[in-house]
């Protein structure tokens, strides 16, 4: 479908391992033309979930154009066991990007994912780009969680935790800052309970709300939902400083 001199779409939800994977495309010169973010309803196998109504923020503080695959897009994702409900979940996405594919001149060249262990997530989005004919960009894959996490924060990546879900994880993470003081508490949270330093399985999941190739701030204003071992933050403001 597509060839050498299309460009590059990069799957965006503003969580820290999407945008990392962004970030790298465009540090490695990739031509990054668009973003793309799936909106899932409930719970999903595939995608990261929460405020990634904030992408579209994301995404204008970048300048590069936003894609959204909406909820609606997701009634017939709804199967019975995991392996068929990923399958399902990935067609409203691919359908969003022959679209894209046909639209732009050249075509789609490749896609960037900010997968780090997941065989389930990324061994699909390998072969829905085999099926799309372009190459796959996971700068993340199978890389060292600590040196990741480390390497973010030296580029200037500004990580916020908006949801956890892990034993060893209270409420005192719920819009915490992921720095290096936060890292080594992870770590130590890992030695004992097991806890991703990454948050890989949904243990927790960010919100990048600024970083090198970002133009401007995300500020946010939000309370906190704890129901005693998991919660989130529910965001009442959002913003471009």
């Amino acid at each position: 479908m597509s060839d050498a001199d299309g460009t590059w779409v990069s799957l965006f939800s503003g969580g820290k391992d999407s945008v990392w994977a962004l970030y790298r495309a465009l540090e490695d010169g990739l031509d990054v033309s668009h973003l793309v973010t799936v909106h899932p309803e409930g719970d999903s196998y595939m995608y990261h979930v929460p405020a990634t109504d904030l992408a579209a923020l994301a995404a204008e503080s970048t300048g590069i154009p936003l894609v959204d695959v909406n909820p609606g897009d997701f009634e017939a994702a709804k199967a019975a066991d995991s392996s068929t409900q990923g399958d399902d979940e990935l067609e409203p996405l691919e359908a969003a990007l022959v679209d894209l594919d046909d639209r732009l001149e050249g075509g789609i060249a490749g896609v960037t994912a900010g997968a780090v262990e997941s065989e389930y997530q990324t061994s699909r989005i390998q072969e829905m780009c085999d099926r799309l004919g372009c190459e796959l960009f996971a700068p993340l894959w199978q890389e060292d969680p600590r040196a990741l996490a480390e390497a973010m924060l030296e580029a200037g990546f500004e990580i916020t935790i908006i949801q956890v879900a892990a034993y060893g994880l209270d409420d005192s993470w719920l819009g915490r800052t992921l720095d290096h003081e936060a890292l080594a508490e992870l770590e130590r949270l890992n030695e004992e309970y097991g806890v991703h330093i990454l948050g890989e399985g949904g243990e927790f999941e960010t919100l990048v709300v600024d970083g090198p190739h970002m133009d401007r701030r995300i500020a946010l204003e939000y309370d906190t939902e704890w129901d005693g071992t998991r919660g989130r933050i529910r965001i009442t403001d959002a913003r471009l400083e």
